[in-house]
């Protein structure tokens, strides 16, 4: 797999890529989240690519404080090859460059699969509880 910054060409890959990994929800329009990232620390958006074809993609970015990863997915016709492990570590690499001293990111409690991935990865439960207030509707809520 080859890793390389999102390009606009992307998004029809990217966005079938979330749908199948189960990524999007009806309320929040996965068009828009990549629209936003573009004019957000667009560098921070990496899709890795097997003969050109997105099959995985991590997006990040940083605050001032803490950084956070979102939509971590891999094809599941290309999972158990260590992919995602490239992404993550290539985020973090990228966000350590830049001083961010934390990495956070959420994970739906029921999603067993990726809570197992995180452990291995050497990341860690916290006692947090997710708030969170739309302010601009993508969709039905």
């Amino acid at each position: 797999m080859d890793v390389r910054a999102f390009r606009p060409g992307d998004t029809d890959a990217v966005v079938a890529l979330w749908e199948r990994c189960g990524l999007t929800r009806p309320w929040n329009d996965p068009r828009r989240d990549i629209e936003r990232k573009l004019n957000e620390q667009p560098e921070l958006f990496l899709v890795g690519t097997v003969q050109g074809e997105p099959i995985a993609s991590a997006m990040a970015g940083f605050d001032g404080h803490r950084g956070w990863l979102y939509y971590l997915a891999v094809h599941p016709n290309h999972r158990g090859a260590g992919h995602a492990r490239a992404l993550v570590e290539e985020i973090e690499r990228t966000l350590t460059m830049r001083g961010v001293p934390k990495l956070n990111l959420q994970v739906r409690d029921d999603n067993l699969h990726a809570l197992a991935f995180w452990k291995a990865m050497g990341y860690t439960r916290e006692h947090n509880v997710s708030l969170g207030r739309r302010l601009i509707p993508d969709g039905p809520s």
